[in-house]
């Protein structure tokens, strides 16, 4: 496949998962045996264990976003600044909806077979995230 190809693939999976369709995006974007580098605590493997992942975030916040902030590709692999944000309105790993919103950074790099992605390393500012949704607070000077 072609970068552009990749990155029109990347999009549609952001459209379907920020319009609350997971497994359009996932199914889309990720190949069955998908493997994650960075995977979440408690994640699957495989496709799977994407849609699991996906399915949590858009139960906890359904108001989820994923916005592309900078991308660069060439025809096997995809990088991707992004923003993500929503609001804690469901269960989140066992915590309760608070009602507090969150907006974070992360990066993404897929590296694409066939129009889909086989391998995929990642971080997101997790730490940002518990602060905002009151789950872990800094110490005091």
């Amino acid at each position: 496949m072609t970068r552009a190809t990749n990155e029109a693939t990347l999009d549609k999976a952001i459209e379907a998962i920020n319009a609350g369709d997971v497994e359009t995006g996932v199914n889309l974007l990720f190949a069955e045996e998908a493997v994650d580098h960075d995977p979440a605590p408690g994640q699957g493997p495989g496709r799977a264990g994407f849609l699991a992942f996906f399915r949590t975030l858009s139960t906890a916040f359904p108001d989820l976003r994923l916005e592309r902030r900078h991308l660069t590709a060439d025809d096997d692999h995809v990088s991707m600044a992004f923003t993500v944000s929503g609001t804690h309105e469901g269960d989140f790993n066992g915590v309760g909806p608070s009602g507090r919103a969150f907006k974070v950074s992360g990066v993404e790099i897929f590296r694409f077979v066939d129009g889909q992605v086989v391998e995929r390393w990642g971080l997101t500012d997790d730490m940002s995230l518990l602060i905002q949704l009151g789950l872990l607070s800094l110490p005091e000077h």
